[in-house]
């Protein structure tokens, strides 16, 4: 009685997080608007992740994790980069709900404001390869 319980609470906790996922051709299709519509911060941050250009790692860019889509994410290096703008600063309670679920599933956040990127690339890159530097003997 006891595993057919688990069992039911496993498929219902399983059906809520598909629930909350986007299906795969609409999630496709997102990803392929976000990509196309990228901010000018998003465009200079990905000039210098995209090809291995930094640190030889493979960065995806507006990649689905879960409900959300990511602005830069390193599957190998378990790393999500966010660039987020004005609007975050009054949606920070949002902001940590996503970062709780990105660390519950392994990923480490490193978040940057769209003016960083835009006034100090150079910057944003170094404390992108310092973090990145500093745990690479944990990856």
């Amino acid at each position: 009685m006891f595993w057919f319980s688990a069992c039911l609470v496993f498929l219902s906790e399983t059906a809520n997080f598909v629930r909350a996922m986007p299906s795969s051709e609409s999630s496709h299709e997102t990803a392929r608007r976000l990509r196309r519509e990228q901010t000018v911060a998003e465009n200079i941050l990905w000039r210098h992740l995209r090809g291995r250009r930094l640190c030889n790692i493979k960065f995806r860019r507006q990649f689905p994790i879960g409900p959300y889509f990511i602005d830069f994410c390193s599957i190998e290096r378990r790393l999500v980069i966010e660039l987020d703008g004005g609007q975050h600063a009054d949606r920070s309670a949002d902001d940590e709900v996503r970062t709780t679920y990105l660390t519950s599933r392994g990923y480490r956040v490193l978040r940057f404001w769209n003016n960083q990127a835009l006034a100090s690339a150079d910057q944003v890159l170094a404390d992108i390869e310092k973090f990145l530097g500093a745990h690479s003997s944990k990856s």
